[in-house]
């Protein structure tokens, strides 16, 4: 416990026998039950959780649940989410089973949301300084891609490091969003951050160290990875406009993304349907109609982009900075 308030830590786990006992038997004396999600490993992994389970600390602590089938990661955690929100949770987190995350940062990741600071915090290994010299680069660029349109689809411009799982929810979150829904592989976090912005919830980037190298093997294709992830994240955008800024409320930010949206198309056909015309015929493109293509495109850019600042300045109440992210003097 933490400030009378329980603490539980969710690790998804997928074929990581060398490494989920290590991550356990690390975690911080505060923390009061580690919720380790089996999902259908075809290693050791269910024997040595069940070893771990029979030694203490552990015989209490530990709760192990088994998926018959693998599910996906973003399955895994809603799986020990729905456990921590039925045992009425307080503050509930999210660890790696390969043992990526580092245990010596969990208090901080928690602590804004046992202080009811924030309803949400996330790890940020970007702005740390080591950033450049332990994650590789393939991966840091593909992780820069997919947050900034994590930024667009979310609606919380600040947060980045998108693709990091380690995080702290209150049992407030758990019991708001549908865990059934939950994006179910790689694309959770992001998944989860639009789901949090259309409910308004506080969120917090933290400092936490990245861990690289510690014989964790990881199955991500990154070319894949930022497609699929992408193409969800377009998904995500347009539900979290129409629910949040049209079926709660009403905002003329989604009027200006619309009307931005059909001149950029607009133009852009236009522009394209000219230029087939020009080089079939070879007549030249009429200077008048160049400009009103030229015109729509950027009147389209406008107001797309004064959305988005729109979406930015509304959004900005429900983040939160960390003092450790604080320009300094």
């Amino acid at each position: 416990m933490i400030d009378d308030k329980t603490i539980a830590v969710v690790i998804p786990s997928y074929n990581v026998e060398r490494l989920v006992a290590r991550v356990v038997q690390t975690l911080p004396e505060f923390v009061d039950f580690a919720v380790v999600v089996n999902d259908a490993s075809q290693d050791g992994t269910e024997a040595v959780l069940r070893e771990l389970a029979g030694q203490e600390p552990w015989t209490e602590r530990l709760i192990i649940i088994d998926h018959e089938v693998n599910r996906g990661v973003g399955a895994a955690i809603a799986t020990g989410y729905k456990w921590c929100r039925d045992q009425g949770i307080d503050v509930t987190a999210v660890m790696a089973g390969d043992g990526q995350m580092d245990p010596e940062n969990l208090r901080a990741v928690v602590q804004p949301v046992v202080e009811g600071i924030v309803d949400y915090a996330k790890g940020n290994r970007l702005v740390t300084p080591q950033v450049l010299s332990k994650i590789p680069k393939v991966r840091l660029f593909g992780n820069s891609i997919l947050s900034l349109l994590t930024k667009i689809a979310s609606g919380y411009w600040h947060v980045s490091d998108s693709q990091t799982g380690y995080t702290a929810a209150s049992l407030r979150v758990l019991q708001t969003i549908d865990l059934d829904k939950i994006y179910p592989r790689y694309g959770m976090p992001n998944d989860m951050l639009v789901k949090l912005n259309i409910y308004n919830f506080r969120v917090m980037d933290v400092p936490v160290a990245p861990v690289y190298n510690v014989g964790e093997q990881s199955g991500i294709k990154i070319g894949r990875v930022v497609f699929t992830i992408s193409f969800l994240l377009v998904r995500l955008f347009f539900k979290r406009l129409y629910i949040k800024y049209v079926l709660y409320d009403f905002h003329p930010l989604v009027l200006f993304y619309c009307m931005g949206g059909f001149l950029i198309t607009c133009s852009v056909v236009l522009g394209l349907a000219f230029f087939v015309w020009s080089m079939s015929t070879g007549v030249r493109i009429p200077t008048g109609w160049l400009l009103v293509c030229a015109v729509g495109f950027i009147g389209g850019m406008h107001s797309t982009m004064f959305a988005m600042w729109l979406d930015m300045d509304f959004n900005r109440q429900y983040y939160v900075m960390h003092k450790d992210m604080r320009p300094r003097a």
